[in-house]
């Protein structure tokens, strides 16, 4: 006999919801992490970046929807047991057989894809352990709900709480990596100011070179360069901007950064050094890497300037 149908609807299908989102999320966690520990040569700033921030993303998910597939789960199972013997619904059973069909594609997929990449001759560290991942992820899961539709777990609780135990293992140490590849959130903070601060400098570089073209001589101020709107600040706790005439053409700008930048254009496995190469020209002026602390860069509105100075 059938009870709480709609009940049984639901937390079968939140359970599957979680589900799907805490798997996805864990090897997305896996793969970014898999990124940064084993970056690729060929690979630049831009996938450093976006690894750290799927990383963010992932972990803010798995915090969320891992424990509430675990409590979806418990409730579905109670009720499973107390009304149904612990037998699925014939619609709980289609939701689930689906998911197993997904999962074993994505299986398929997968070993695809090694066989592809096996030819190509582009078997990579970092590509083994995501194949690793995901066969050992999705084929646990797998195994997990075959068992349980099956009716495997109604008289074997204490062999179900064996996969709970495991999965939460496999979760919180994933968590504890993607913790340690990520910055503190005010680390991520100060970074943006970084960012910030950056604009804001061009921003005052561009004005100075406007002011120039028009009065054919350097604003005695950063002030001066923006008649018609207000100069940028630093942001609240960091030094002013500092701004200083050297001839009648070159003049430089100075503020107080939190971390050395990043540069684009190299690769993320290496350190990177903040460098000032001369500047021919006000249109080529564009290099705002600078290293941590104090930086001033030089700047000309006429052919050449000096390379920049750290303080």
């Amino acid at each position: 006999m059938q009870h709480n149908t709609p009940k049984k609807f639901i937390l079968q299908l939140g359970s599957l919801i979680a589900l799907y989102i805490s798997v996805t999320s864990l090897l997305i966690l896996i793969f970014n992490v898999t990124n940064l520990r084993f970056p690729d040569e060929a690979s630049y700033y831009w996938e450093s970046e976006n690894a750290r921030e799927a990383v963010r993303n992932s972990i803010a998910m798995l915090i969320v929807f891992f424990p509430t597939y675990f409590i979806f789960t418990r409730l579905s199972n109670q009720d499973r047991r107390k009304y149904s013997q612990g037998e699925y619904t014939s619609f709980a059973k289609w939701l689930v057989y689906i998911s197993i069909l997904g999962g074993i594609l994505i299986l398929l997929a997968d070993m695809v894809a090694l066989i592809i990449y096996f030819l190509n001759g582009e078997i990579t560290t970092r590509f083994a352990v995501k194949v690793f991942a995901l066969l050992a992820v999705v084929g646990a899961t797998l195994h997990y709900y075959i068992l349980d539709v099956r009716g495997y777990f109604k008289k074997r609780v204490d062999i179900s709480l064996y996969f709970a135990t495991g999965a939460t293992v496999v979760v919180i140490s994933s968590l504890l990596f993607g913790f340690s590849y990520i910055e503190t959130p005010t680390e991520v903070r100060e970074m943006r100011l970084d960012e910030q601060q950056v604009t804001d400098l061009q921003n005052i570089y561009w004005n100075i070179t406007e002011y120039n073209r028009v009065y054919k001589e350097l604003p005695d101020s950063i002030e001066q360069a923006f008649p018609q709107t207000d100069a940028p600040d630093a942001p609240d706790g960091r030094p002013e901007y500092r701004y200083k005439k050297i001839d009648t053409q070159v003049f430089e700008l100075c503020a107080t950064f939190a971390f050395p930048s990043r540069d684009k254009g190299t690769d993320i496995s290496k350190p990177v050094p903040a460098f000032y190469p001369e500047d021919p020209s006000p249109y080529q002026n564009q290099n705002w890497d600078h290293k941590d602390g104090e930086v001033c860069f030089k700047r000309s509105v006429g052919t050449k300037t000096e390379e920049g100075t750290v303080r």
